[in-house]
């Protein structure tokens, strides 16, 4: 977009600093109206942006819910068995019942045993770590189902660093649970192949006893699993709400720079027919009022939105 002053009204132009002024209102108007443009067309481009990848997010915390649904029903037929079990029948402790069998004594008595005994008896140790305390607080109200505005004001003041980390510390945990877990469910391998069960001869007790130790392990491992994904989950909702929230505020900047360009053009508009019609006064004087108007919509937008 171009603006050139025709000969017969530069001539039309006093030759003072106002005329120099006037002369060239529709040029400089020009140039704040194609530069608001691409402001409005950048805005929009980040908005768009920030949108595909709140959707990418979201996909992810899909992902990450999912594997906590199937966690925690895995965990509950886990237990549901075992409740069953118990109900049933009279369990005892692996090693006292392996003990008590004349094949099994002399392994059940010796010291590798009796480790791997204390492993997979002994209670998990859950990963975790300092978490953000505004993270923490974030989560904890989209958990509760707080209204949007006040999951918006406490997510304001979160960056994306922030939550990348928190991301990054949630992850971490889960490779710090496997690491972590890893020694008690060698240890009930262990238990199993050692005393071959199940096997003909061990005893049925024997076999449900371990077969309880078993499912126990088994579902306090996907307790502590589901409960990293949830916590996975809650910070990819957070990722999506802060896309949301940004997509919106960068649409909102393009639509008030969209209409600075408006009002720039105008002014390029109007400088135009007051130097035709040679009725500068009043038509300058809106010309420049709708110039200013347009620079200082444009610096409060660019400032404050």
């Amino acid at each position: 977009m171009t603006s050139e002053i025709p000969a017969a009204l530069k001539s039309d132009l006093p030759q003072n600093l106002w005329g120099k002024i006037f002369s060239a209102t529709p040029i400089v108007m020009t140039v704040v109206a194609t530069i608001l443009a691409g402001l409005s067309s950048s805005e929009m481009t980040r908005a768009q942006y920030d949108r595909s990848l709140a959707a990418q997010m979201q996909s992810k915390a899909g992902d990450q819910w999912g594997l906590f649904q199937a966690k925690r029903m895995r965990s509950a037929v886990e237990k549901s068995t075992l409740d069953l079990i118990s109900a049933s029948f009279e369990l005892h402790d692996v090693g006292a019942a392996a003990e008590a069998s004349p094949e099994l004594r002399e392994v059940a008595g010796s010291a590798k045993f009796r480790d791997a005994l204390r492993l997979a008896t002994s209670p998990g140790v859950a990963p975790g770590g300092s978490v953000d305390p505004r993270v923490a607080a974030a989560t904890a109200a989209i958990e509760a189902s707080l209204p949007e505005k006040d999951i918006d004001a406490l997510l304001a003041p979160l960056d994306k660093a922030a939550i990348d980390r928190a991301l990054q510390e949630a992850q971490a945990n889960v490779r710090d649970l496997d690491r972590a877990m890893a020694p008690a469910e060698d240890a009930v391998a262990y238990i199993g192949s050692t005393l071959g069960l199940p096997k003909p001869g061990s005893g049925l007790s024997l076999s449900r006893d371990f077969t309880a130790l078993r499912l126990r392990r088994d579902a306090e491992r996907y307790d502590a699993e589901a409960r990293l994904n949830r916590a996975i989950a809650n910070i990819y909702e957070l990722q999506v709400r802060k896309g949301n929230l940004s997509a919106e505020r960068h649409h909102v900047r393009s639509q008030r720079f969209f209409y600075g360009m408006l009002g720039a053009q105008m002014a390029v508009i109007v400088a135009t027919f007051a130097m035709a019609a040679k009725r500068r006064n009043l038509l300058w004087s809106l010309a420049a009022a709708a110039g200013l108007g347009a620079v200082g919509f444009a610096l409060y937008v660019y400032l404050n939105v």
